[in-house]
């Protein structure tokens, strides 16, 4: 492996960490330190979905039409960097909902660009692009071992003020180090969009995008829902320590490693729309489980399913979005994410509502319900 492709893994890698402090322990953090309700916390969540939608598009748009990307990836962590450092100082909710919203929108940009570079550096070195797209989100989930345990470890001995700054000095290193070593991959004039009209045609606008994007969003509904429950959801209502949730999350996203190998491995020989089918499955056997498992062994057992959900969709969801959509790369993982975003969106909305006037339990049956809608869509997609 060269040093480019490695520095890749790493970047991913400490991207990943960074976000596995963040993402875990939001919902803690706006409801202990900031002192707002669930239906706010909801909101809050919403917001920055949103955001984060129109702003990725925007840059996404932009990036596709400009001949490198790497200087918008190195605004974007600088970015993330400060966001950082503002939700270490800050504890005003407007200031978060609408300063922080912003900078995390822009800040989120970095991994579907960075994922774009790698997919055109793979292209352009006649390296396997499955196999180095799924190597590089497993650094993702191997960075989701460590991060959670690390935030709950850091919030409870130091509190969040350091887990933030923390994180801000990772996203500095990750700026210094995307500037040293990640390349400029300079695009061809054929492959720019604004002057390729039919490659719009079978693009953006395309049914099948369409059907995939929907499954996506409805799949995602689900483990972000999952995400902002599961913390409160652990310590309100089974009354189990605030450090189970960081080792839940850390051994799911360990047994994720090798399944994103796996798929990536075989996703060209068993085929795409069979694995997303696959991933569904494993999805609804998961959260049907979260009502029925009141012990940390039990949770920690059916991780295994959440593993096979997060390791496929993570790891295939992006790869279909891009062949579907093989010449523009930034456009195609930026779907990808706006529809985890949009899954957030309705995460936030769902889980608040549920929760503030029912059992948690009712997050993890509409989960269920979720993903027996998702499961015919994704079979109507055509396989590439």
């Amino acid at each position: 492996m060269n040093s480019i492709r490695l520095t890749f893994m790493v970047v991913a890698f400490f991207s990943g960490i960074a976000g596995a402090l963040q993402i875990p322990t939001l919902s803690l953090f706006l409801t202990t330190e900031v002192q707002v309700s669930s239906l706010w916390v909801g909101f809050f969540y919403a917001v920055n979905a949103g955001t984060g939608i129109a702003v990725s598009f925007l840059l996404a748009k932009k990036s596709d039409r400009q001949r490198d990307r790497r200087n918008l990836i190195l605004i974007c962590y600088l970015l993330a960097a400060g966001n950082c450092l503002l939700f270490a100082f800050n504890r005003n909710y407007l200031t978060l909902i609408t300063v922080g919203v912003l900078l995390t929108a822009i800040a989120n940009t970095a991994i579907p660009q960075l994922f774009a570079l790698a997919r055109e550096y793979g292209e352009k070195t006649s390296h396997n692009v499955a196999m180095f797209s799924a190597i590089m989100r497993a650094q993702l989930s191997l960075a989701w071992v460590f991060g959670p345990p690390l935030a709950f470890m850091l919030v409870m001995k130091y509190g969040f003020t350091a887990m933030f700054m923390f994180a801000a000095g990772i996203f500095l290193l990750v700026t210094l180090l995307a500037w040293w070593v990640l390349p400029c991959v300079v695009r061809t004039e054929e492959g720019n969009v604004a002057v390729d009209p039919p490659l719009r045609q079978k693009g953006a606008f395309d049914k099948d995008v369409g059907l995939l994007f929907c499954t996506s969003v409805l799949m995602w509904t689900c483990s972000a829902m999952y995400l902002i429950d599961v913390p409160l959801y652990i310590t309100a209502e089974l009354g189990l320590s605030q450090s189970l949730t960081g080792w839940i999350m850390g051994v799911a996203a360990a047994v994720e490693i090798p399944i994103m190998i796996l798929a990536g491995r075989y996703v060209n020989l068993v085929g795409k729309r069979p694995m997303m089918a696959g991933a569904i499955v494993a999805g609804m056997l998961f959260y049907a489980g979260m009502p029925w498992f009141s012990t940390a062994g039990g949770l920690l057992a059916l991780q295994a399913f959440n593993a096979i959900f997060i390791g496929i969709i993570a790891t295939v969801g992006m790869l279909y979005f891009q062949d579907l959509m093989p010449e523009r790369a930034g456009m195609a993982t930026t779907l990808f994410t706006n529809s985890i975003s949009t899954g957030v969106i309705l995460a936030g909305i769902l889980q608040g509502v549920l929760t503030e006037y029912g059992p948690h339990s009712s997050v993890y049956l509409l989960a269920v319900l979720l993903l027996l809608i998702a499961l015919p869509v994704v079979c109507k997609v055509r396989e590439v």
